[in-house]
């Protein structure tokens, strides 16, 4: 049996993985099978939480808010959301994690959300913090039981009262504005903005972004990304096609970490919309640009530089308008020279905004 980098984690000669580790005064022990260092880290970490949670629970008598919090995170290691939730969930937590289910309503919820909203989040990002919680105070209503089955929360919750949301307009930005942005971002994300701006890609997906997508095409002597289906908001598989700029990124990050083309400290990171990219755009005077306008912003100068709707569509994965998960090499080449036209300023500057209402 053999060490792997994490403590409470080994491996046999037939690439078998097992945690055994203490925590808290109680023993985890168990045999995982053949799955990733990843995977096994991700199931320690399920484990130990399981036994905070436990320990909580005899400590306290009656379950928290965080206790189902973490109840709930432990159920949605598989889902394709995770990281969203997890941000969610701690962003909760840190405001009403100590409050019993019971004590969470619209009343005990109103200090959070005018907080998130002074911070500058909109009400679509405060709501789908609601609807987190919702969905545990129905699980813990619903599914919870302490070991007497005694349910972790009496009675279903009144209905929680979502923010009125005005959709807002997408706002490509001039490259202009782009010069002004970029610079004054933190080093780790400049790559990531640079590589969204050039390729559409949505915030989760250059986050999670996986070296095991890479396939590379000698007809153009590139690679592409093949995003799985699960991974990918259309539910099929897209192909990111790498422009110069997008494939000299991929080129810099190379050998930066095992699994993750854009790793932060070591591991995934969560987000780009973080407070490292909400100072840089209150620093270059862009307070109202968001993470997935630079998806709009590729989607802008590709139209700008004549690239037809069909094009656009695939470039960007589109669900209306799909091509095959995988393209024939004389489509990536095709689309290759089209994602290029992007980096013409000449032909791809001028940017018509019409205001709401």
């Amino acid at each position: 049996m053999t060490t792997t980098r994490t403590l409470g984690i080994t491996i046999d000669a037939n690439a078998n993985r097992f945690l055994d580790k203490r925590h808290r005064g109680m023993r985890i022990g168990m045999r995982v099978g053949a799955i990733t260092q990843e995977q096994a880290e991700q199931r320690l970490r399920m484990e130990i939480q399981q036994v905070d949670f436990d320990i909580a629970c005899r400590a306290h008598g009656r379950p928290s808010f965080a206790d189902c919090a973490a109840r709930y995170l432990a159920q949605c290691q598989a889902k394709r959301s995770l990281e969203a939730i997890r941000v969610h969930v701690r962003w909760i937590v840190s405001r009403i994690g100590h409050l019993k289910p019971q004590q969470v309503h619209d009343a005990t919820l109103a200090p959070f959300v005018a907080e998130r909203l002074a911070h500058g989040a909109s009400a679509t990002t405060v709501n789908r913090s609601l609807e987190v919680v919702r969905t545990i105070l129905n699980r813990a209503a619903r599914s919870y039981r302490d070991e007497d089955g005694r349910p972790w929360l009496d009675a279903v919750p009144a209905l929680i009262a979502m923010l009125p949301e005005s959709r807002r307009q997408p706002y490509p930005i001039t490259w202009a504005e782009q010069d002004r942005l970029f610079p004054t971002l933190p080093a780790h994300l400049q790559p990531m903005v640079l590589f969204a701006v050039n390729t559409g890609l949505r915030d989760s997906n250059v986050c999670g972004l996986d070296w095991t997508w890479e396939t590379f095409v000698p007809e153009v002597g590139r690679s592409v990304f093949v995003i799985p289906p699960q991974a990918f908001k259309a539910g099929r598989a897209h192909v990111v096609i790498l422009n110069d700029a997008a494939w000299s990124i991929i080129q810099a990050q190379r050998g930066l970490h095992p699994i993750w083309v854009f790793p932060f400290r070591g591991g995934r990171i969560d987000s780009m919309n973080n407070t490292g990219w909400q100072s840089a755009r209150r620093a270059a005077g862009l307070r109202s640009v968001r993470i997935h306008d630079l998806r709009h912003t590729f989607g802008c100068r590709l139209r700008a530089a004549g690239v037809s709707a069909e094009d656009r569509s695939a470039l960007l994965g589109h669900g209306d308008q799909s091509m095959a998960g995988l393209y024939a090499s004389a489509d990536v080449g095709r689309l290759l020279v089209e994602a290029n036209l992007v980096l013409n300023r000449q032909e791809t500057r001028t940017v018509l905004r019409v205001a709401n209402g």
